[in-house]
């Protein structure tokens, strides 16, 4: 069980138009195809969908909550990926563990995750064990044991989860500082596994709330993907799920994010931090709070950016200049509100931060510049695509396709028309995004010094 982590360039005459909300500029998309999932709606307001792949006989079976992070109370940051943990301590008629033994024991896999914006739990295994998972799932849904000696033991793990992969790891550490100078009050700058003196605080009143006001059919997800028909899966998800009474949700909040009118610099001294390291985060559009197309061009000037050995952060720093011996960009477009593009950089020995800084934004600049040169532009966006076809031969991470954009509030057409719409995305578009986004204003810096 993990919490999830959450990642320059048109003529003079462009300039204009960015100063208004000016839409990216995108090509004329391709054909779409055929629908791949076919989705339903429970009578209790479950939504169900089903992506039939044929090619081995096994199933995907994922529950996805629109319950994360950005959910937590105030006051108490690490709720929801608490409660994650404590799914798995038993019902009434399941005991402490016997549903993952359940899974194991039939030749499967089982885990969940936690993000800010979701949690999701999931199964992989034979597909006659479909039925099964459905009867355990449902049951969870509705019968968790939250007596106190569950809730003050999975609060101990917690606790201890945190200390391991957070407070005894310097990267960890940095990133959540940085990730709460980033996002000011934004329910985003809370750590999804949680303040540990918030993480204190949950007690069974509190677990109850949040089970109540969030673990329930009508803010739920099913995504199946496996070799399996629609109509069957149907079946079974009514005789399962279906007797499952919805609940009062509590109302989601789409909290703006606060202004940022200046850069943030933070400098680390950490212990433990065994090499020195840059990391720089902006705060930037995403898929859902953005016009169309503006995230896809963030994907293609990302991976022309820093996407592998042959982009340009990697290109310069590593093999021209030799100031780093590694660098690289990421963007992180999935989420509800506002998204991250990530640059970093691990100098060379002997080499000053000040001296990478300068390079660096040396390679930014190049984007504010001019529009990327085709062959560049070219390689990123066929690498993109392919990345999505090569992704979705993995029927886990198909899945994980579905079941995430899902929970953010895109469309089954939003997420099966990607990669035309990652085509769509021109030259001049990446460079409209790089100008528009990639500002000091929006950023953090850190500075990780070797301790």
């Amino acid at each position: 069980m993990a919490a999830a982590p959450r990642l320059l360039i048109a003529a003079a005459a462009l300039s204009a138009a960015l100063a208004a909300d000016a839409p990216v500029l995108c090509a004329a998309p391709a054909a779409q195809p055929p629908a791949r999932a076919v989705a339903f709606t429970l009578k209790n307001g479950l939504q169900l969908v089903v992506v039939p792949d044929h090619r081995a006989p096994v199933v995907t079976h994922m529950v996805w909550y629109r319950a994360g992070a950005a959910d937590d109370p105030p006051g108490r940051s690490g709720t929801a990926h608490f409660f994650e943990h404590l799914m798995f301590r038993g019902t009434k008629t399941v005991p402490n563990g016997e549903l993952s033994k359940t899974v194991a024991r039939n030749g499967g896999q089982d885990n969940a995750q936690t993000s800010e914006d979701f949690t999701v739990y999931f199964q992989r295994i034979a597909k006659d064990k479909l039925p099964l998972m459905m009867q355990l799932e449902a049951d969870r849904m509705v019968n968790l044991d939250l007596s106190d000696a569950n809730i003050n033991t999975e609060r101990d793990v917690v606790l201890e989860e945190r200390h391991l992969r957070v407070d005894s790891e310097p990267r960890a550490l940095a990133e959540e500082q940085m990730e709460a100078a980033l996002q000011l009050s934004h329910p985003y700058g809370r750590p999804v596994i949680g303040w540990e003196a918030e993480i204190k605080r949950i007690g069974r009143a509190e677990a109850q709330d949040f089970y109540q006001h969030h673990y329930a059919p009508n803010n739920a997800t099913v995504v199946v993907a496996g070799d399996v028909r629609p109509e069957d899966v149907l079946k079974l998800a009514q005789q399962n799920y279906e007797p499952v009474a919805p609940h009062m949700l509590a109302p989601r909040m789409n909290e703006p994010a606060p202004p940022r009118l200046a850069p943030t610099r933070l400098n680390f001294a950490i212990a433990g931090t065994k090499l020195p390291q840059f990391i720089r985060t902006y705060r930037v559009p995403g898929y859902v709070d953005s016009p169309r197309g503006t995230a896809e061009a963030m994907e293609v000037m990302t991976a022309i950016l820093g996407g592998g050995p042959t982009s340009r952060l990697y290109r310069t720093l590593v093999v021209d200049r030799k100031l780093a011996v590694d660098a690289g960009a990421s963007y992180d477009g999935h989420n509800r509100g506002p998204s991250e593009l990530t640059v970093f950089a691990v100098p060379r020995e002997g080499v000053s931060f000040a001296t990478l800084e300068a390079a660096i934004d040396q390679v930014l600049a190049t984007l504010d510049r001019a529009p990327p040169e085709a062959g560049e532009f070219e390689r990123a966006r066929t690498k993109l695509v392919a990345d999505y076809t090569y992704q979705h031969d993995n029927q886990f991470l198909l899945a994980m396709d579905y079941g995430q954009g899902l929970s953010i509030g895109l469309s089954i057409a939003d997420i099966e028309d990607w990669p035309n719409r990652i085509r769509a995305v021109t030259a001049a578009g990446v460079r409209n995004v790089a100008q528009r986004y990639v500002v000091p204003q929006q950023s953090v810096t850190g500075l990780m010094q070797a301790r």
